[in-house]
């Protein structure tokens, strides 16, 4: 009974948060400062776009399980990283605002549907929105000290947000409630349609 509450309650939750919170859709350009290492760390959740993603990220890495949980969260952030220096440098990336909506809708549907892929692969899906959100970033950071600190901090929140999304798939694992990461996959998804339409 307890069980049907808890995904009731989520259920009816969730979509409710993501929709009556437009504001708090996107993580960049132009929100907040770019500066320095403690705001680099706080940037990342001040944006339902990269916050579910990061999340995202290492429930499915632990819903994979064996050496997904660590190799896919390190590309990610890795990858990110890079995507960060051609943000900087001014190379272009196309449709990274696309890019970034994709990997929210994809990575709830992942979730969702519980679907394990083989390591290569996985890296390769996560590599690739990496990229996107690296650079969407990286285009709005100063090329300063303060900038390369707000890079780092930014670098280690996200590795933080993966911890975090590890940490949950454990913690329902743990409590025999695996259906609540799956229906949290679901409001991924939901929250990355929402921001399909809203775009668009």
């Amino acid at each position: 009974m307890s069980n049907w509450i808890s995904i009731h309650v989520v259920r009816s939750i969730l979509p409710a948060f993501c929709f009556f919170l437009p504001s708090l859709a996107y993580a960049h350009v132009g929100v907040g400062s770019t500066h320095g290492f403690i705001s680099g760390i706080v940037h990342p959740i001040g944006g339902l776009d990269h916050l579910l993603a990061m999340v995202a990220v290492g429930i499915w890495a632990a819903q994979m399980g064996q050496r997904s949980i660590w190799v896919v969260p390190l590309a990610f952030v890795s990858v990110m990283a890079l995507g960060g220096v051609s943000g900087i440098s001014g190379m272009a990336v196309p449709l990274a605002e696309q890019g970034i909506i994709i990997s929210v809708l994809a990575l709830g549907i992942l979730i969702a549907a519980a679907v394990k892929l083989p390591l290569v692969a996985s890296v390769v899906i996560v590599g690739l929105f990496a990229v996107f959100h690296g650079y969407a970033h990286g285009a709005e950071m100063p090329e300063t000290v303060s900038g390369m600190a707000y890079g780092l901090g930014f670098v280690l929140s996200t590795a933080l947000l993966h911890a975090g999304g590890i940490g949950f798939s454990f913690l329902m694992q743990r409590i025999s409630m695996p259906q609540l990461v799956r229906i949290t996959g679901a409001a991924v998804t939901a929250f990355g349609g929402y921001l399909y339409l809203a775009a668009y």
